[in-house]
């Protein structure tokens, strides 16, 4: 089966309890692990939760089959959650499906597959495209109008009761990021004590409360200046984000989400087609158009494929050195501006 970002979660209720292995894939990572997330959540018992990566599974296919079919000391309930890039899980994949088509994994515990720098042509996703059992789930990323619905659910569910500007106001602070929407409303709903059971509404100060102390604390300069291979304004910014404490994964996160969304946009770019017309009708955000408009420019197809990649590694390696952080991230922004500078 295949399903979008807007039809997942209805058609994984169609499927119920037969459809046990999950591959969320698409341009758009923070969709796709939300969506996981949300998955999950909704099993009626998701029990314990047991974790593979990409290169476990590609040295070790039949890893995949062999937890999927293991149970715990205690016998209690699990899940696993699986995070690849590109097609490190084919081989896993192909031998679970061997044996569940052989009768040998039909109890298999759920299998959730986010799966970085793959599409629903990749290899992997056309093993699942016709069964039943199986879903791919494929993630764009976002245009304002869906992320400030997006931003307005998660509240809901929360407890929060958001405006329209407020709920806009928020999508734009994230750069569109789902998974850092998903924080900004968790921290709305413990600053405001709100629950599902007693919902509380949130203004403007409310969330300048829980906010950096100004405008100028996000990522979107940060962004702007290292894709766009601004490095004379660099050094600076990287000092802003020390001095500010800006959250490093925050940065990368933006940063994959920016990358995104230039290889979405340049996909659909003709050549020779004025590029200020076509952001405008793609409905980009006005103030952001003349820096997309330069990094499409210097960033083409062939090189955002190796970038997107790229930045998801980072935010993984930012993650398992939490102390070197800031370091490891200005190191990075340092050697992607040198790239796109060469193409100023």
């Amino acid at each position: 089966m295949k399903a979008t970002q807007r039809d997942i979660f209805r058609a994984a209720q169609r499927a119920g309890d037969c459809c046990r292995l999950y591959f969320l894939c698409g341009p758009d990572e923070a969709g796709a692990t939300a969506a996981a997330a949300k998955l999950i959540a909704a099993l009626p018992d998701p029990g314990e939760r047991y974790e593979l990566s990409g290169p476990e599974l590609r040295t070790d296919p039949v890893r995949l089959v062999d937890e999927a079919r293991s149970t715990s000391l205690f016998g209690d309930r699990r899940h696993l959650y699986v995070r690849v890039n590109g097609e490190d899980a084919h081989d896993a994949l192909k031998t679970f499906l061997d044996l569940k088509d052989r009768g040998e994994a039909d109890q298999a515990w759920p299998v959730f597959i986010v799966a970085s720098g793959a599409t629903d042509k990749s290899r992997s996703a056309k093993l699942l495209l016709k069964r039943d059992d199986a879903m791919v789930g494929v993630f764009y990323p976002r245009d304002l109008k869906d992320m400030i619905i997006d931003v307005r659910a998660l509240a809901d569910a929360a407890g929060v009761r958001l405006g329209g500007d407020l709920a806009e106001r928020i999508a734009r602070s994230v750069n569109l990021d789902i998974r850092l929407a998903g924080a900004e409303v968790e921290k709305l709903a413990l600053y405001l004590d709100a629950s599902h059971t007693s919902p509380k509404s949130a203004d403007v100060a409310s969330y300048e409360a829980i906010c950096a102390s100004t405008e100028e604390d996000g990522f979107a300069a940060l962004v702007n200046v290292a894709l766009s291979g601004d490095l004379r304004k660099l050094p600076g910014e990287v000092r802003r984000m020390r001095d500010l404490s800006i959250n490093p994964v925050g940065v990368a996160l933006a940063l994959e989400r920016r990358a995104a969304q230039l290889a979405s946009l340049s996909a659909k770019l003709r050549p020779g087609e004025d590029i200020a017309r076509f952001l405008e009708n793609e409905r980009v955000f006005f103030k952001e158009r003349r820096e997309i408009g330069q990094q499409l420019q210097q960033w083409s197809g062939g090189k955002l494929e190796r970038l997107v990649p790229r930045l998801t590694q980072l935010h993984r390696l930012l993650l398992s050195n939490s102390q070197v952080a800031e370091l490891l991230l200005a190191q990075e922004l340092a050697s992607i501006a040198r790239v796109a500078a060469a193409r100023r």
